[in-house]
């Protein structure tokens, strides 16, 4: 009897026959897809992306940090490439709440502009692990992590001075008649400051506060000698494999890169201008506390070795040494003979006045 009473009524109301089973039918797909978007959302909120300057980055970070950490955490790490001291673009995330990437890995100058502008644009690390403990204290601060040092070196190519005298240190860049050759430098005053003064006789200890005058007044002496102006990293790479210039300061990585391809190239160690990178959480990140167990990850003597064969530059943690290829470790700006040689960049100097130097540089370019 019930079955007929409820067949009756379906047949002498199809219209409503027709929204209950619209209803059921709604509610049957809710149910089945709401784990799929539920996965979607969890996936999405077990995510990182990371800020790295890209280019060689890439290969020696995945190998090192980010595929090993999301396999290890479940936390996918998704690297991504930026532009150059990514200052501005970071103080637009936060300004905003709307964040491209939840960490990055920084350049300690910008680090330093980054937490004393405004409130801070910067996260607090919070963290007391093992491997930052072994982290020189020049190399970390608060707010970062110091992960590896690059250098800015002059490299040259020696079959343009088989059988005579090639350039040893920043002086003889600048020397362009005892040392001919076709000349690059860097269109940015980061480095290209130091080089200038370094060449010009200032002993490296007396770098700091920089002496802009006379730094401009050494350029000026070369200008007219500058075959090119190079304003990205992987393009001196290919202005040295090419043989487009003879001599050319850029950071050892990427000259590495080219002897590395095959290029006769060399580098000069002599008063390297050395400075460091490290990872830093973007103020305001929802992702804080997943960065945090990023770089309690990627802080680590075995992580930061683990990069170096794809990347030229030097781990912070000096017993990384213990997991380098012997031969691979003298190419890097931490080993000890080659660190010795180097003069540290003063990055609260360049934190403080980077802007007006910048500033400054353009104008004395354009004029």
């Amino acid at each position: 009897m019930i079955r007929e009473k409820t067949t009756k009524t379906v047949a002498a109301n199809p219209a409503l026959d027709r929204r209950t089973v619209l209803k059921a039918t709604g509610a049957a797909a809710f149910t089945i897809g709401a784990p799929m978007i539920w996965r979607k959302a969890s996936a999405q909120d077990r995510r990182i992306v990371i800020r790295d300057p890209g280019g060689p980055y890439e290969k020696g970070f995945g190998e090192a940090f980010y595929q090993p950490f999301t396999e290890a955490t479940g936390i996918e790490a998704v690297g991504v490439a930026g532009q150059h001291e990514p200052t501005s673009l970071i103080k637009a995330m936060v300004d905003t709440g709307s964040y491209t990437w939840d960490m990055a890995l920084l350049s300690r100058s910008a680090h330093n502009q980054l937490i004393t502008e405004g409130d801070g644009y910067l996260e607090e690390l919070n963290l007391d692990t093992p491997g930052l403990q072994e982290v020189p204290e020049r190399f970390r601060t608060p707010y970062y992590a110091g992960n590896n040092v690059f250098t800015a070196i002059l490299a040259y190519r020696t079959d343009a001075f088989e059988g005579r005298e090639p350039p040893k240190n920043w002086h003889d860049l600048w020397d362009v008649e005892g040392i001919p050759g076709r000349r690059a430098l860097r269109k940015h005053p980061f480095d290209t400051m130091e080089e200038a003064l370094l060449a010009d006789g200032v002993p490296p200890d007396q770098l700091y506060p920089l002496d802009l005058d006379r730094a401009f007044a050494s350029l000026d002496r070369i200008n007219d000698q500058v075959a090119i102006w190079w304003e990205g990293g992987a393009q001196t790479s290919q202005l040295l494999k090419t043989g487009e210039v003879d001599i050319c300061p850029t950071w050892n990585a990427r000259a590495q890169a080219a002897i590395d391809d095959g290029a006769p190239v060399k580098i000069v160690w002599h008063n390297n201008l050395y400075s460091s990178e490290g990872w830093c959480i973007i103020k305001g990140t929802p992702k804080a506390d997943l960065c945090r167990e990023f770089i309690s990850f990627a802080v680590d003597a075995e992580r930061q070795a683990a990069f170096t064969p794809h990347l030229g530059y030097g781990p912070t943690i000096p017993r990384a040494y213990d997991f380098v290829d012997p031969e691979r470790a003298k190419i890097l700006p931490t080993y000890e003979e080659n660190f010795k040689s180097g003069v540290a960049v003063d990055e609260e100097y360049w934190g403080e006045h980077k802007d007006q130097v910048i500033e400054r540089f353009n104008a004395w370019l354009l004029g």
